[in-house]
């Protein structure tokens, strides 16, 4: 399929999500070509030593949106693996900061490389974390 299509099934219960959307808690709710939007509600489970939401969901959530974003521009047969994410903390997030909304969007999408950047916002719509993302584009094999 190609990548819209099939983020676009996952959004819409067709296709399972990806394992980590349930580890993480978090899913597909929006796509379109060149932008994907992610919900997550973090609880308690995700704290760390410090008593906050570990930067590594939310890592994971910026790092899954960007590529998304990518995958969605991907004709069938090529694929996309990250290279690097950046990514800047701007608030603590807790079980109280409510619904994050993870937005993924394109820059720029060549033959080789594509790029992306990200944000998420917390219930009230402030921005705890943004990302810049590079990843490699490929050809899939068919079967």
């Amino acid at each position: 399929m190609a990548g819209l299509d099939y983020l676009s099934a996952i959004r819409d219960g067709v296709l399972p999500p990806a394992p980590i959307s349930g580890l993480m808690d978090f899913g597909v709710t929006e796509v379109e070509a060149g932008r994907a939007v992610f919900t997550c509600r973090p609880d308690e489970s995700a704290y760390n030593p410090i008593g906050v939401v570990h930067g590594g969901l939310v890592c994971t959530l910026l790092d899954s949106v960007c590529a998304c974003a990518v995958h969605s521009t991907l004709p069938l047969g090529r694929g996309y693996t990250s290279i690097e994410i950046k990514v800047s903390y701007l608030k603590a997030v807790t079980s109280r900061s409510g619904l994050l909304t993870a937005t993924g969007t394109v820059v720029k999408v060549g033959s080789r490389v594509a790029f992306s950047e990200g944000v998420v916002t917390d219930e009230a719509g402030t921005a705890v974390a943004t990302a810049t993302s590079t990843c490699l584009v490929f050809d899939v094999p068919q079967s």
